[in-house]
């Protein structure tokens, strides 16, 4: 990220970005809510890269510089925090569960008009509330600094379905199993199975927001079979990869099926 913009305040809209759209790297003086109605965001900053279908939204600090990416049609709903209203009281970038109740606030607060009104002004109250209530989920994949570990990140991340153990990857890239072992823990905390599956389910957002079948999906991200991934997708999302693309339980719109 070499070009940096400077927007003071971050913005409360709705944007619509066709799939592959990005938002090139800037920072505000806000902190911001990233919430992705329909499609998969991704935000990327120096420290990794952090992922969220319409179950979850993305917490950007004030002064984080982040980027933006669109996978599938995405229609993205952003609400801006002054600095001084902290409701996580996260100063590092963060994915929060997003329940039936949370999510509806954030579309209303989102959509127009804007103005500053006692409606909109107990509207805003009831969310920061939700907010504080609302669960982090380990949907981050860390940027390494040790050149080995980003070397096999490389590897892994250009093909996930790589089923090498940490040793043959180890041999690979230089350096020894239980070397390797100790940097995942001390670099990215946390250990190279929690890594790889991290990696995998962010590769399968990524697919399914494309259009592919969920059986392609487990094959190309590496899965034992179709019926482990939907295991493994179902319990880190609350919902199967079928119904990934159908709008979430009492939304009361029409969603890809």
């Amino acid at each position: 990220m070499t070009e940096i913009r400077h927007l003071p305040a971050a913005p409360t809209q709705v944007r619509s970005l066709a799939s592959g759209t990005t938002i090139d790297a800037h920072r505000h003086d806000d902190h911001q809510v990233a919430y992705a109605a329909h499609g998969v965001l991704a935000i990327t900053t120096d420290r990794g890269s952090w992922v969220a279908p319409a179950t979850r939204a993305i917490w950007v600090p004030a002064g984080t510089v982040h980027a933006h990416q669109a996978h599938g049609d995405l229609e993205l709903r952003l609400v801006g925090l002054p600095a001084t209203v902290n409701p996580l009281r996260l100063n590092e970038p963060s994915v929060l569960a997003v329940g039936p109740l949370l999510r509806e606030l954030i579309r209303a607060y989102t959509d127009p008009p804007h103005g500053d009104t006692p409606e909109r002004r107990r509207l805003r109250a009831v969310l920061l509330d939700q907010l504080r209530a609302s669960p982090q989920q380990p949907l981050h994949l860390p940027t390494p600094d040790d050149p080995r570990l980003r070397a096999l990140c490389e590897i892994l991340s250009a093909d996930p379905a790589d089923n090498r153990t940490l040793a043959a990857l180890g041999a690979r890239v230089g350096a020894s199993e239980r070397t390797l072992a100790r940097l995942f823990k001390a670099d990215l905390g946390m250990t190279f199975p929690q890594w790889r599956t991290q990696l995998r389910l962010y590769r399968a957002l990524v697919l399914l927001a494309e259009d592919t079948s969920v059986t392609a999906v487990a094959h190309a991200c590496g899965w034992s079979s179709t019926s482990a991934f939907i295991d493994v997708f179902r319990r880190a999302f609350g919902h199967t990869p079928g119904t990934h693309y159908r709008d979430p339980p009492g939304s009361g719109a029409r969603g890809r099926v």
